[in-house]
């Protein structure tokens, strides 16, 4: 039986895919899940127009993506924190603190979209990446300052 999966199914394809698996799997499993739909020329029309609008989406989102990535190209971030005598910070530099220090200068990111290459425990400059969109990422430096004694 021919079936159009409508949610990504491991071990047998994406949305979207017109797969052929038996009736029993088809009318037993995935259609009652909400996996599939039978593939008759409707539900692959509607499918197909799903994902014609899933693609321009996609596709304005990684240009807003690529837009921000121009923006952030070349920045170096001041963030100051608590250090000791030899320049050892005590604790580390977080996402959160880099999201923070890009707040302040206009640009909204996820912290989950911050990718340390290591934990960063010390002062210094040190390059990090921001992951906007799957395609598109951007390196952006952090100059790690000692925070002044008050």
């Amino acid at each position: 039986m021919k079936v159009i999966l409508v949610k990504d199914v491991e071990g047998y394809g994406f949305f979207g895919d017109i797969i052929e698996v038996k009736r029993g799997f088809a009318n037993n499993y995935l259609i009652p899940r909400g996996l599939a739909l039978p593939a008759t020329e409707g539900n692959v029309r509607h499918v197909q127009e799903i994902l014609r609008q899933r693609r321009r989406k996609l596709e304005r989102e990684k240009k807003k993506a690529q837009d921000l990535a121009k923006k952030l190209e070349g920045l170096v971030l001041e963030i100051k924190k608590p250090a000791g005598e030899k320049g050892k910070l005590f604790g580390s530099v977080t996402s959160t603190d880099v999201v923070e220090a890009l707040k302040e200068k206009g640009i909204e990111i996820d912290r989950k979209n911050v990718v340390f290459p290591h934990p960063i425990k010390e002062i210094g400059v040190f390059p990090i990446t921001i992951r906007l969109h799957r395609e598109v990422s951007v390196e952006i430096k952090i100059d790690v300052r000692p925070q002044e004694k008050e």
